[in-house]
This record gives C-alpha cells, structure tokens and sequence, in this order.
C-alpha cells in the first residue's frame, strides 16, 4: 500500500480545514444541545422511559444503517454535496421538532439526522486527511478529535445556560445548525484521484479496506471498547465499587478528560517519525499496553478506591490515542474513495467496540465487579497488545 501523504502537497489547505472545523464546531454543539433536550421534551409530554431510550438509540440506528454506504452515496453526490447533505438534515430535523408534536414523525426526523450524522462522521474525517499538510496529519486530527470532544461540553452547557422550558433552547439549537451548514458550504473540492475511479464500493469496498487494514480495524475496535463502551457504564461500575451517586457518575468526566487531553500530544508525536508507519504501530503497542496494565490495576480498586480515578483517566486516553493512531495511519496511506471506504469501516469498529463493551460490561458487572469484569478487560487489552507486538516485529503494515 502506498503513502497517500508522499503524494499531498506539503501546506495541505487551510481554507479546507478552516471550513471542516467551523462546520464541525457548530454542527455538532447543536446536536449535542438538541439530543438531550429531546429527551427532556419527550418525558414532559409523559413518554415512558422505555420509548426515551429507543428514540435516544435511533440516533446509533441512523448511523450503522449509512455508514457501510458512505463511500457510495459519495462517489454518486460527490464528496461535498454529501457533506452538504449531512449538515442539511440535522437542521431541517430540528425544524421539524420544532412545529410538530407528532411522535412518530419526530422518531422519523431522528433517524434521517442519525443518517446525517454517519455520513459527517465518516466525511469530515475524510476531509481532514485530504485537506491537512503531509508533516503534520497526526497533529491536526489530534485538534479535531479534542474539538469534538469539547463540542460534548458546549452542546449541554448551552442547554443548561437557556434552559428547556419554551422555544429558545430549539431556536439556538437550530442556530447553530445553520450556522454549521454554512461553514460546509465554503468547504473547497478536492482534486479527484486515480484511485476514485475503480475503487469498490458498498460491503466490496469494506471488505477490501478490512483486508488493506486489518490491524488498524482492531485498533479501532479496542479504541472503542475502552474510551466510547466503558464511558457509558463507568457510573454502574463506580457505584458497584462503593463510591457516591455523584462520585460514580463523575467518573465519566475523568475519562472523557483523558480522551480530550491526549489526542493533541499523541498526533504530534506520531508526526515526529521518520518511519511514520512503524512510528503509529509502535504507539499503537504502547497505548495498548498501557491500557493492559490499567485494567491490570482495576484489581486493587476494591483495596483502594482511589485507584479507578487515575485508571478511568488512562482507560479513556488510551482509546482516544488508538482511534487518533488509526484514523491517522489511515489518511496517510489512502486518499478519495478508498479514504472514505477505510474510515467508514474504522467507525464501524470503533462504534462496534463501544457497543460490544456496553453491552457485556453491566452483566459483568452484576456478576463480579472486582474480578470478572476487570479480567475481561485485561483479555481485550491483551489479545491487542499481542497482535499490534507481532505486526510491530514482522514490519509488515
């Protein structure tokens, strides 16, 4: 596989980038101050909690039914009417919540923005990769993926700042979804590449970006297990461990702290190689291998319960680095179709780790909080520094 990087031009585009991150900046805090003020709209109209959360989860419905056909949908509209796409139906959705009261019509609305969102997620990565100089990729994915991660504070302290009650709070939602579709309309055209042409795509195209990448596909999924799955179950585990209510749910800030904090300084370091390919396997083990021995440490939080604060923080700083790694590999080595078919499949394994990790923790959890669960971790965070260590050795990528 080639280097796409050897290819870009070493200043990359900084209008291209400048609009990407506007877009993503406003785009995202709206969809992060409108998610929880849906919910807080469907419970005062009376709606069981059972509905709440299927509605909540339509949004990850959305997402798994487009992402095998973004690279499709992208050599059919091309790369920026599909971003045009994407940043357009969150906000005509949010219209949408805003002059009708009709439930089914608003689980509807949720699931075209749930698509939009898979589309942006896999695109505005693309774009990035396209878009970012040679010398510096790991660098500037690392900002965007600390952008995005502040875009989880802004969305609900926006919320929190107007308050649910009357239309001011879908009004400023809506603002700042417009102003997010107007940043992706200054988004320039990327140059069409030779590989666009022939590239498969649809479950053709995944299947031939798993075989190109089937090392960074497993780093995307561990990257996922530990920062996406165990952030949604940390409060279970924390009041399981004996801590307080309020001490068990901040435990989810700690690890999105480590996630945020992290991405900067681990892109600048994987720029920093000369063999950026075995520079991002070897940091790759690393952070894998710091994970292995911060679950290892979950063992003694039942002796020491100070111990899950710093664990959470690393756990959640070693996913991020691994998805940052993998997206960053990624955009060196492909570019156009090919580009959007591998990021899709890392979002797929990094989604598919979160949701595996969600899914098995709380039974784990129930069943043995201070052995079983942590041992399950320790096998996950094993069976990955096994893999990237045996890649690492035999120099193949």
């Amino acid at each position: 596989m080639t280097d796409a990087s050897a290819r870009r031009t070493s200043t990359g585009s900084p209008l291209g980038l400048l609009s990407v991150f506007g877009s993503t900046l406003f785009q995202l805090s709206g969809v992060f101050m409108l998610s929880p003020l849906m919910l807080v709209l469907l419970k005062e109209r009376d709606v069981s909690t059972t509905v709440a959360g299927l509605f909540a989860a339509t949004t990850w419905l959305g997402i798994f039914i487009v992402t095998p056909f973004a690279a499709a949908l992208t050599r059919r509209w091309g790369q920026r009417t599909t971003m045009w796409f994407a940043s357009g139906a969150p906000l005509l959705a949010a219209i949408g919540f805003l002059t009708t009261d009709a439930l089914w019509l608003w689980f509807a609305q949720e699931l075209l923005a749930g698509v939009a969102g898979g589309l942006r997620w896999v695109l505005a990565e693309a774009f990035i990769a396209e878009f970012s100089p040679s010398d510096r990729l790991g660098r500037t994915i690392g900002i965007y993926a600390t952008m995005v991660g502040a875009t989880f504070i802004i969305g609900p302290t926006l919320l929190a700042w107007v308050g649910s009650d009357g239309p001011a709070a879908l009004g400023l939602a809506i603002a700042l979804l417009s102003i997010g579709l107007a940043w992706t309309t200054q988004i320039p055209v990327v140059a069409p590449h030779a590989e666009s042409a022939h590239a498969p795509v649809g479950l053709h195209g995944l299947w031939l970006a798993v075989r190109n990448h089937p090392i960074i596909m497993l780093a995307g999924f561990i990257g996922g297990f530990f920062e996406l799955g165990l952030a949604s179950i940390l409060p279970l585990y924390g009041l399981a461990m004996g801590l307080g209510a309020a001490a068990a749910a901040l435990l989810i800030s700690v690890s999105g702290l480590g996630s945020t904090l992290i991405a900067i300084p681990v892109g600048m370091v994987a720029d920093r190689f000369t063999d950026k390919v075995r520079g991002r396997r070897t940091l790759m083990a690393v952070c894998v291998a710091i994970a292995l021995l911060a679950a290892c440490g979950l063992l003694l939080v039942a002796q020491a319960q100070w111990l899950a604060w710093p664990i959470v923080f690393v756990l959640g700083a070693a996913g991020s680095s691994l998805y940052t790694l993998s997206m960053t590999d990624i955009g060196a080595r492909e570019q156009g179709i090919p580009l959007v078919n591998s990021t899709a499949v890392l979002v797929l394994n990094y989604t598919l780790g979160g949701l595996v990790a969600s899914a098995i923790s709380g039974a784990l959890i129930d069943w043995s909080p201070t052995a079983g669960f942590p041992l399950v971790l320790i096998a996950v965070a094993a069976i990955g520094w096994f893999a990237l260590l045996r890649t690492w050795r035999s120099g193949t990528v």
